[in-house]
């Protein structure tokens, strides 16, 4: 797969921060989700606790049936430092290198991390997304910011994730009675199409298909290397 070169990556973290904040104001909240929507990829990221080889994984799975057909990952170092709010200077260059090594490019991307439900409206699914130029949606199992309510207990049942006055994403049940996610626009789609797609990506488990399958994927390529 081919894209467009964004932004270099040799930036300390108060360039990053900066560079968030310029790159903020290039996010669409605007769904540009293709209809029909025919396939949909997963990304997650995996290393070792203080480790500094990263494993990146992409699954494309096909809609409406989540059959897998096709995958691609990637393997490199980090020397970007662990700073909340800056993670996707330490997984995002792995990941795009996943991309690059990908046959399919798919309608939309699900992301196991932030949209803009981050303090500077600019997390992992939204810097992907500018990078790709696709639709992405973040699906994270934990909070970075915001405040919500809880949601109602069954599948599908939500709450606004709300930071400052805006609305930023959905806390999602995605199965009666377990955690909900948290989910957000990344760039190209809205929230509530981000919460349709989750929900349809979303069968037997917490996570949408997409994601625990890549995230499967990139442990057992950290395994393997063990």
């Amino acid at each position: 797969m081919e894209f467009a070169h964004l932004h270099g990556w040799k930036v300390d973290c108060r360039e990053a921060i900066a560079l968030q904040q310029a790159l903020a104001g290039q996010v669409r909240l605007e769904n540009r989700l293709p209809q029909p929507l025919a396939t949909v990829a997963g990304v997650d990221v995996s290393y070792e606790k203080n480790g500094s080889l990263f494993y990146a994984a992409v699954v494309v799975l096909k809609l409406p049936s989540l059959d897998p057909i096709d995958q691609a990952h990637a393997v490199a170092r980090v020397d970007f430092p662990y700073v909340p709010g800056l993670l996707s200077f330490r997984e995002l260059p792995v990941v795009l290198d996943a991309f690059r090594a990908l046959g399919t490019i798919p309608d939309a991307v699900l992301v196991d991390g932030q949209g803009i439900a981050h303090p500077r409206r600019l997390g992992l699914a939204s810097h992907l997304g500018l990078w790709l130029a696709l639709p992405t949606v973040g699906c994270a199992k934990s909070r970075l910011c915001g405040r919500h309510a809880e949601p109602g207990a069954q599948r599908g049942e939500r709450a606004p994730l709300l930071l400052g006055a805006d609305e930023v994403g959905a806390v999602l049940r995605t199965r009666d009675r377990v955690k909900p996610m948290y989910i957000s626009p990344g760039h190209l789609v809205d929230i509530p199409a981000a919460v349709e797609l989750v929900l349809a990506c979303t069968r037997h488990y917490r996570m949408p298909e997409p994601t625990r399958l890549a995230h499967q994927l990139t442990n057992q390529l950290r395994r393997a290397a063990l």
